[in-house]
Order: C-alpha cells, then structure tokens, then sequence
C-alpha cells in the first residue's frame, strides 16, 4: 500500500498531507506555482494518483503519459483542466470538490460588489499616495448597492448564496437559468433582459464552450450606462478586452474580477491600468476553513479509489470500475 505513489501539484492542508503520507508515498511539488507541464510529466510517468490544481494541464497526452495512474483528484469545484472522456476511457476516476466553498465564494464576490461600487481600492490608494487633504462632498462618489438591481448570470449553489446576499441589501435580484428555481426571492429573465437591467452583474457558469466569451462588446453595450461587472467564475467566460475597453470608455462604471484570461493576468493588461477595476489573484474560496475541507475532500476522493470504490465527489460517475479497484 505505501509503494504507492501520489503527486501532490501545490501544497495543501498538513493534516490532509499527513493522511495521503499515511497510505501511500507523497512526492510534493514544493514550488509556490504549479509545476511546468513538462515537470508534471515528469513526476506522474510512475504515480498512482494526482491531487491537481485549476492550473494543472490535464489533456489527453497528458493522462495517456501516465500509465500507472488510476484517480485524478482536483482540488476545485470545476475540472475544466482535465479532459474527463481521455480519463474515463483510461478508466481513470476524477474527483472534485463541491459545494465547500460556495458560501466563501459568494462572500468574496459580494465582496468585490461592494469594493467596486463604492470605489474602496480607489479611496485605498487615495490615503496611501498622500492625496487626501480634506472631506470634500465630490470625492470619489460611488454607487449605491441598497435598492439597485442585481443581475446573476448563472443560478447554481454560488449564485443563489449571491442573491440571498443582494436581498439582505433590498436588492432587485434578476437570474439567468436553464429552469426556474423555487423558493427564492429572484427573478428567472432572459440575459438580455438581465443585462439591460441590471445596476451589478456578477458572473457564476462553469467554463465551457458555450460559455466561453458569453460577454462581450455586443453584451456590454446592452448594459447600463455605469453598471458594474463582477467575475468569480472563469475569466474567460469574458473577453477581457472589451470590457477594459467598455470600461476605458466611461461607459460601463466598472468591475471586480476574481478571475482573469490568463491567470495571472499579463503585466500589460489594459486593465491594470483602470482604475475603477478591482481585480484579486483567485482567492474565491481562500479562507482557513474552506481550504481546509477542500484538502480533507480532495484526499478522501483519492482514498476511496484506493479501497476500490468510486470517489464520494466524482466528476465521471461512469468510469468503469474494474479499472479503479486493480
């Protein structure tokens, strides 16, 4: 049992660490970034099983270079670095982590609402550059988010914890869905009725081919005149550039981006340069509780494949498991 071998892309939790270690032999990447591609290689040619991250390239020659390898463990909600039909037909089972950090997610990107509408980063940088001399009743006025309307572009778990926090604000909560949901103080509208709307917009679909670039120049010319773009789902659900140009332009107000097209966002971006745009280094589920369960979650899917079973959080329910229990 311990000769098995587990790349580990980033460092996670101790206590989860120390599990892994407990059942098999743990080869940590000890660098503060993902491993290059060909280094991940490198280390999965002879392992078992990966606990990846977001950043880590798992496409088909990827997985096809790794014949030892039988779970796929991704510490996120998403798995959109994995091709999950080269890992099924390998036999190879995938896990994820749902449903833990969506409160802490919601949180951030409510956050970033808030950060953006009333020009916090701004004010920030304002004190720190010796600017501020006096109150004056013009500075860096801000919009209001108590009563206005919020748009959520995608209405799953992360989505609905964001509108129950827009109804604590009085918000007018307008929501794009494939069905109606029930039970919620929202209203399901079309998205371009969403976005005509709607004083805040904030992004939560998964990243995939239809989704990919869903707003763009022709959808943010429908917005408000000064609405506000929040992004914590993948940042090239939006075409970054012409929102920077949107932005730029005076016409949209501005955004909070989580996330970014690519990660980390290039040092030229026009973006940088804005100063109505927030923009944090993916910290959606980044708090001491939510990272915790992810690694606890992370590593419970690679022991269940272990003691031949499917993982209890798993992307391809329908791996065939004579593969797994080998």
């Amino acid at each position: 049992m311990v000769a098995r071998k587990i790349f580990v892309t980033l460092r996670i939790a101790a206590p989860a660490l120390a599990r892994l270690a407990a059942v098999a032999r743990v080869d940590l990447w000890s660098g503060d970034t993902s491993p290059p591609h060909d280094e991940l290689l490198r280390r999965i040619t002879d392992a078992d099983g990966i606990l990846s991250m977001l950043a880590d390239r798992l496409d088909a020659a990827t997985i096809a270079a790794a014949p030892r390898l039988s779970v796929i463990s991704n510490y996120a909600v998403g798995f959109d670095n994995i091709d999950l039909r080269a890992a099924t037909e390998r036999g190879i089972a995938v896990g994820h982590t749902p449903g833990v950090l969506t409160e802490t997610t919601a949180d951030l990107a409510f956050a970033l609402l808030m950060a953006a509408a009333r020009r916090v980063a701004e004010g920030d940088r304002y004190v720190r550059e010796g600017r501020w001399r006096t109150w004056g009743p013009e500075i860096l006025l801000g919009r209001d988010l108590f009563g206005a309307t919020l748009g959520i572009i995608g209405f799953g778990a992360i989505g609905q914890a964001m509108a129950r926090r827009g109804t604590g604000f009085k918000m007018r909560v307008l929501y794009t869905a494939r069905s109606l949901k029930e039970g919620v103080a929202a209203q399901r509208v079309g998205l371009e009725e969403l976005l005509r709307e709607s004083d805040f917009v904030s992004i939560h679909v998964p990243l995939t081919a239809e989704t990919r670039h869903m707003l763009g120049a022709r959808e943010f010319a429908i917005m408000k005149p000064g609405a506000i773009v929040i992004n914590t789902s993948r940042g090239a659900v939006i075409d970054q550039k012409a929102l920077a140009a949107s932005i730029r332009s005076g016409y949209l107000g501005g955004a909070g981006l989580d996330v970014t097209d690519p990660e980390p966002i290039e040092p030229g971006d026009l973006l940088l340069e804005l100063p109505n745009v927030v923009i944090t280094p993916h910290i959606g589920s980044a708090s001491h509780a939510t990272r915790l369960k992810m690694a606890e979650m992370a590593v419970d899917n690679i022991l269940d494949v272990f003691a031949g079973r499917l993982p209890r959080f798993c992307a391809n329910p329908k791996v065939e498991p004579r593969r797994i229990s080998e």
